[in-house]
């Protein structure tokens, strides 16, 4: 009896380990999002994560700002957006699912890579170059 019972239990903790596996390496979806990362930080009591904002706006001078919440999990990529951080950029993403507690991030959109953007669409073949950054003048 004892050993049928520790069998189940052993049985139960291995579908569990293997249910994470697959959430943990399997994306439901995955993108990217066009704006500007205002808001990346360092948070959790015990599993830390870098938990970030981007504001995406569909066209320059427009007022309607959608926000677009991620968690990071690599330090290479949380490095490179800490660098870009007030330019506009393409965060590439995969959303994952099921994955049960906050441990994880606190979002279901995890960031794998950014690049920065040179130039805004406004429609099909209309472009504008993002101006350089200008550096501050001195008297």
């Amino acid at each position: 009896m004892r050993l049928k019972i520790a069998l189940s239990v052993v049985a139960l903790l291995l579908l569990i380990a293997a249910w994470f596996a697959f959430a943990w390496h399997w994306s439901y979806s995955e993108g990217e999002r066009a704006g500007w990362v205002q808001k990346f930080s360092r948070k959790g009591w015990v599993c830390k994560t870098w938990e970030g904002e981007q504001a995406l706006v569909s066209l320059p001078g427009s007022s309607t700002v959608e926000k677009f919440q991620f968690t990071v999990h690599d330090a290479a990529t949380a490095e490179a957006i800490n660098k870009v951080m007030g330019k506009r950029v393409n965060l590439h993403y995969e959303e994952k699912v099921g994955l049960p507690t906050s441990c994880f991030g606190e979002t279901r959109y995890f960031v794998t890579g950014v690049t920065v953007v040179d130039e805004i669409s406004l429609s099909p073949g209309v472009v504008v170059p993002v101006p350089p950054a200008s550096a501050p003048s001195t008297p």
